[in-house]
């Protein structure tokens, strides 16, 4: 497992401008951005916001997630990935704080999803989940990242469905995915792709 005590800025930043990611044309889907955004916890240890969506919401009810989500007309998928930190976490950081971005991921959902991946000096008890979107965050410590991703088959799935292991429960891809490929780029430095990675028949609505 790799000791992220000493994850600074500069090596995260490092590992993403090593890192040659994919994008993928819209053709006739519709663009969305997603933020891994590094912050401070207890002990000034490296953690992200993980939320939970609210049970009430009409799209992925109840569902894990990063912050993000559809971009506005007009809107670069960096500009919409900020503005949707701002808007469900309260968390305000400009343009210089973007350290790198992710592989663009196809969502079963009819998104081309781009991830991207900030540094806030503002630690996680400054964060201001909007209720709307927001029923629950956990603050993520980056040394938590480092499990093996595991496979299921789930019921209307007709292929394995990868998960990443959190806290006795499971997360599905497309969320899954990002942070998979977060762990194995920015903590391995190993150029993972997870467009193969199966999404379960729940996240494709």
């Amino acid at each position: 497992m790799v000791q992220t005590g000493g994850l600074t800025r500069a090596r995260i930043e490092s590992r993403l401008r090593a890192f040659d990611a994919v994008t993928v044309p819209l053709a006739d889907r519709r663009a969305a951005a997603v933020v891994i955004a590094v912050m401070r916890g207890e002990g000034d240890v490296p953690v992200f916001p993980l939320t939970r969506r609210p049970a009430t919401m009409r799209a992925h009810a109840g569902q894990f997630a990063l912050p993000g989500g559809r971009l506005d007309e007009g809107e670069s998928a960096r500009d919409a990935a900020l503005r949707e930190l701002r808007e469900e976490l309260g968390v305000a950081v400009g343009p210089e704080n973007v350290l790198g971005r992710l592989d663009d991921y196809v969502t079963r959902s009819g998104y081309v999803m781009t991830p991207f991946v900030v540094w806030s000096d503002d630690t996680v008890g400054a964060l201001v989940p909007n209720p709307d979107e927001v029923a629950l965050v956990h603050a993520v410590p980056l040394d938590e990242l480092d499990v093996p991703t595991e496979y299921a088959t789930l019921p209307g799935s007709p292929e394995a469905v990868a998960c990443w292991p959190f806290r006795g429960e499971h997360i599905h891809a497309p969320t899954g995915a990002v942070i998979h490929q977060f762990c194995e780029v920015v903590l391995h430095g190993r150029a993972t792709r997870v467009a193969a990675f199966a999404q379960p028949s729940f996240a494709w609505r």
